[in-house]
């Protein structure tokens, strides 16, 4: 997966318009993608990523980096090996890319905000 653009509420992966939060996964993307509190990031937000096996896990925070992420998932992701990155989007975006060449990558992004 390769991420062509992104720009506020709106991103293109692999040639597909998404403008709603998503999950982007070596082999596919949940879209729309939401949380229980929009703007904080739970453990229990990212389940489906939970059980997949990646090298990196790139968060997206929104463009102005608005998404908080919570402690427990931070501490989640590296105890189950995630190499994990927390960018606002602009940067999230960019980092995913150089990472998918590194190896798996699982990214998740906040859009707006």
């Amino acid at each position: 997966m390769k991420i062509d653009f992104y720009e506020f509420g709106r991103i293109i992966v692999n040639g597909q318009e998404y403008r709603h939060d998503l999950i982007i996964f070596p082999e596919r993307i949940l879209s729309p993608w939401w949380r229980l509190e929009g703007h904080g990031l739970e453990v229990v937000d990212l389940k489906e990523v939970w059980s997949e096996k990646a090298d990196f896990l790139v968060i997206g925070t929104g463009a102005y980096g608005v998404m908080k992420v919570k402690e427990e998932v931070k501490k989640k992701a590296l105890e189950l090996g995630f190499t994990l990155i927390i960018q606002p989007t602009f940067e999230a975006v960019e980092t995913f890319n150089q990472k998918v060449s590194l190896g798996k990558v699982i990214g998740a992004f906040h859009l707006t905000c």
